[in-house]
C-alpha cells in the first residue's frame, strides 16, 4: 500500500513528508523532484512569497545510491520564510480556514490555523508526488495538465493580462485545470466498495487541494444535461489491441474501474482568500469589525494547483497500481504489469 504524511507549517522551519510503501530499485534523485518542485513555484500571478523560496527536497532515508530501498522515503523541504512564532493575527479572511479552525479549537490567535491550512503544505504533496510519477513513468505511464481557464478566460494571452489587471486592483481569480494520465491500463480500482472506487479516491485527493471548489471527470457536470446516447461511450474490440470505446467522455473511468483509456479529471480553483485590498470582516479577539489580514499572498495560483494536481493524481493512480500488481521490487512490480497489460490485449 502506498501512502503518505505531511508535516509542517507554512513559515515554520520546514516541510517534511514521508512516503511508504514504493518498491525497492526505482531510480530516483533530488533533482527529478526538483523539477516538479520548480514548477509548481512558477505560473504567472504568483506572489512575493516564491521570490523567497527556492523549494528543493532532501532525500533523508529510503534511498542509497540513486536507488529507493523498499523502506519508507523521508523528504525535508526548508522555508526559508520562518516567521511563524514571531506574530499572532486575529483579522479573519473571509474564505480561509481561520475562522472554522479557530472555533473547532477554540483559538484567539488564528495564526495556528493559517499556518497549517496554507497552500505552502502541498509543496510536501508535489514532492512525494514526483515520486509516484517516476515509478508510473517507469511502467509507461504519463502524467502531464493543462489550464483550462483562468477568471473566463481561455487563451493564455487573454488571461495573463487578466491577472495583471486584477492584481493592480488588489483582487484574486480562480480558474479551471485539468489533468491526464495516459497508458492506463484497465482494471485499476474496483467496484466492489466504495473506498476502493478509483474514481472517488482521485475526487477526494484532487478537491483535498486548498481551494478547489469542484472536481469533475470526462465531461462531468455537463453530462446531466446530455442524453443517454450522448454520452455513453461506444465499444470496439480489434483483434491484437484488444477493447477500447470511440470516445472518451467517461474520463477514463466507468465502475470505479479505468477502462483503458486515458484518465482525465478538471477542478475548479477558487480566487485567493488574502486580497490586497481586504475585504470587512471581524476581529477574533475583540469581536469589532475589521479589514481581513493581509499577508504576502497570489493573484493567482492556479497554474501552480494544476502541479499540485498531477502530483495527486500520480499518488492515487499509484496506489492503484500497487493494489492490484503489488511487488517488493520496480522489477516484480513490472513484469506483473506488463504481463497483465498483454492479457488485455488477447481477452
Amino acid at each position: 500500500m502506498l501512502g503518505f504524511l505531511t508535516a509542517g507549517e507554512s513559515h515554520g522551519q520546514a516541510l517534511v513528508a514521508i512516503l511508504e510503501g514504493c518498491p525497492a530499485d526505482l531510480p530516483l534523485t533530488e533533482k527529478e523532484i526538483a523539477l516538479d518542485l520548480a514548477r509548481r513555484q512558477g505560473g504567472h500571478g504568483r506572489g512575493g512569497r516564491m521570490k523567497i523560496e527556492s523549494d528543493h527536497a532532501t532525500l533523508l532515508s529510503g534511498v542509497r545510491h540513486g536507488k529507493t530501498i523498499g523502506s519508507p522515503i523521508a523528504l525535508l523541504i526548508p522555508n526559508k520564510s520562518t516567521t511563524f512564532f514571531e506574530k499572532a493575527f486575529t483579522q479573519l479572511r473571509p474564505g480561509h480556514a481561520d475562522m472554522a479552525g479557530s472555533l473547532k479549537y477554540g483559538l484567539k490567535d488564528a495564526r495556528n490555523i493559517l499556518e497549517r491550512a496554507s497552500a505552502r503544505e502541498t509543496a510536501a504533496r508535489v514532492a512525494v508526488g514526483a515520486v509516484a510519477r517516476k515509478l508510473l513513468s517507469e511502467l509507461g505511464i504519463k502524467i502531464s495538465s493543462r489550464i483550462v481557464s483562468i477568471g473566463g478566460a481561455a487563451k493564455q494571452a487573454d488571461w495573463q493580462e487578466l491577472i495583471d489587471e486584477t492584481g493592480l486592483q488588489g483582487d484574486t481569480l480562480g480558474g479551471v485545470f485539468e489533468v491526464e494520465a495516459v497508458n492506463v491500463p484497465a482494471g485499476l480500482g474496483s467496484h466492489v466498495h466504495w473506498d476502493r472506487r478509483l474514481d472517488g479516491n482521485l475526487a477526494r485527493g484532487v478537491m483535498a487541494i486548498p481551494a478547489i471548489k469542484g472536481v469533475e471527470l470526462g465531461l462531468g457536470f455537463i453530462q446531466a444535461e446530455l442524453l443517454g446516447s450522448q454520452v455513453h461511450d461506444e465499444i470496439m474490440y480489434k483483434k491484437g489491441k484488444g477493447f477500447s470505446h470511440k470516445t472518451n467522455h467517461a474520463g477514463g473511468l466507468e465502475g470505479g474501474m479505468t477502462n483503458g483509456e486515458p484518465v482525465i479529471i478538471r477542478a475548479a480553483m477558487k480566487p485567493i482568500s488574502t486580497l490586497a485590498k481586504p475585504l470587512n470582516s471581524v476581529d477574533l479577539a475583540s469581536k469589532k469589525p475589521v479589514k481581513a489580514f493581509v499577508e504576502r499572498s497570489d493573484v493567482c495560483a492556479v497554474e501552480a494547483a494544476a502541479v499540485v494536481g498531477e502530483a495527486v493524481v500520480a499518488l492515487e493512480i499509484a496506489q492503484a497500481v500497487l493494489e492490484k500488481f503489488g511487488g517488493d521490487t520496480l522489477k516484480e512490480l513490472s513484469g506483473r504489469f506488463t504481463s497483465y497489460k498483454k492479457s488485455l490485449a488477447v481477452l
